[in-house]
């Protein structure tokens, strides 16, 4: 079972990958590992597989509940696709998990040819991706929207809060062929209200606004409802949308919502370039809109070790540079 709590009022310390912002708020504990663990219960045709990244990915729920369907094949993120994929191929769908930065660099031909060319049912559950990893350039996917973008036929959803997450988890099973999701892990914000619904393809306005509108995606659009709050006391209206599927991206979506708008802000926690704010230009510039936009994310670098809260500081994609960004920028 999921364990819903108050992170304030919680005295487990927060471990390796687990997003910040959780103070004070409601969270729940591992809602990757404890759904899929569920949904297999009823999908007797789903496997779970790691690449010894069990406990780093919160696969182990669904280990414990379905011991004879999970397979651990150690340190080999090439072997982990070419195995998941050969079990799809044989009616299984397989969710398999490990570090993002790890399948990106290390599997991405595998996950190209074996997975998305074939269209294999196989569900990548890539954890700690962007800043949400302190250990440095060589744990950072920083850059992996950038590359997944790049391979045909594969669905790219970088979801919310827990909500939206367990909400993932269950669609996936239902999305055809291969898909790859930021996962989030640990205590895991609940940010959505209890009527949001998640759609494959498909922006989702969390708060209308009237004075700057903030396109955003994964944990940074629960960022942005932050700052889009603090914003309000200095009598700045900001409106949110979310975009939780980086591909198919919702092109229609993106242009109502900017529409509405004399300034934008784009949020993600990625590069710059190549992932949700590169989709935002592009579809702005193919529909002749002009609109003064600013972009929060990370430069074209590698990233020093550190904590979480101490990178997004430094490289300015913390909840204070929306605040600036929002009322320092009217």
């Amino acid at each position: 079972m999921a364990d819903t709590h108050t992170a304030a009022a919680a005295n487990r310390t927060r471990g390796m990958g687990e997003i910040v912002d959780v103070a004070g708020k409601v969270t729940e504990l591992a809602p990757f590992g404890n759904t899929l663990a569920k949904l297999a219960a009823e999908r007797p045709e789903i496997v779970g597989l790691t690449a010894d990244m069990g406990r780093y990915s919160d696969i182990l729920p669904f280990r414990d509940a379905h011991p004879d369907r999970f397979f651990n094949v150690g340190m080999a993120e090439q072997n982990l696709i070419m195995i998941a994929a050969g079990m799809a191929k044989t009616g299984k769908i397989a969710y398999c998990t490990t570090y993002s930065v790890f399948i990106t660099r290390r599997a991405y031909d595998f996950v190209a040819l074996a997975c998305a060319h074939s269209k294999a049912n196989v569900k990548i559950f890539a954890g700690m991706p962007g800043l949400v990893n302190g250990y440095g350039a060589t744990h950072q996917a920083t850059e992996d929207l950038n590359m997944m973008r790049g391979i045909a036929d594969l669905t790219i959803i970088d979801p919310c809060d827990a909500t939206e997450l367990k909400q993932v988890v269950r669609a996936c099973a239902d999305i055809p062929g291969t898909v790859y999701v930021r996962n989030l892990r640990g205590k895991v914000p609940v940010e959505l209200g209890s009527d949001y619904v998640f759609e494959v393809g498909k922006a989702k306005l969390l708060r209308p606004g009237r004075d700057v509108g903030i396109i955003a995606t994964g944990y940074m659009s629960a960022r942005a409802l932050d700052a889009a709050k603090a914003a309000g006391e200095s009598g700045v209206d900001a409106g949110v949308l979310h975009v939780p599927t980086i591909k198919p991206f919702d092109t229609a979506g993106v242009l109502a919502f900017a529409s509405r708008f004399d300034r934008l802000i784009v949020a993600e926690n990625h590069k710059k370039s190549g992932g949700l704010t590169s989709l935002v230009v592009e579809a702005l510039y193919d529909a002749g809109m002009v609109k003064p936009l600013i972009k929060i994310g990370l430069d074209d670098s590698f990233f020093e070790c550190g904590s979480q809260e101490y990178l997004e500081a430094k490289y300015g994609v913390d909840t204070p540079r929306f605040i600036r960004a929002l009322v320092e920028n009217r």
